[in-house]
């Protein structure tokens, strides 16, 4: 996987932790959009890196439930992956408005052409 790619999981997978830490697996795989197997390898680098705790809920019937609180580390890896996804998006906004204005300026010059 590509460094960006990898970069942009492990920040929605932050992101969406943070904001619901009782997400089950395959709901986060959900959510993402990448393989149930992917969120696991992807949460066992985020704890092994010591960005995320994984705790089994007390009053949980299913024994098998985690909870993943992301650490103070953690919270400080997503700030900055967060700020590199958005240079991203940013960058692909701005390519991608240039394109839209070359198109457009294409097609304005060839609706020229067909009025002579």
């Amino acid at each position: 996987m590509t460094r960006p790619v990898q970069e942009d999981v492990h920040f929605r997978v932050l992101r969406i932790l943070e904001q619901r830490p009782e997400i089950s697996q395959r709901e986060l795989a959900e959510e993402v959009g990448i393989a149930l197997g992917k969120v696991n390898y992807v949460l066992s680098a985020l704890t092994g890196k010591g960005l995320v705790k994984m705790r089994n809920f007390r009053n949980s019937d299913n024994k098998l439930r985690y909870a993943y609180i992301l650490t103070p580390a953690g919270l400080s890896a997503k700030l900055e992956l967060t700020s590199g996804f958005l240079r991203r998006k940013v960058a692909e906004y701005e390519a991608l408005k240039a394109e839209i204005e070359s198109l457009q300026a294409e097609t304005e010059w060839g609706t020229d052409m067909d009025a002579r």
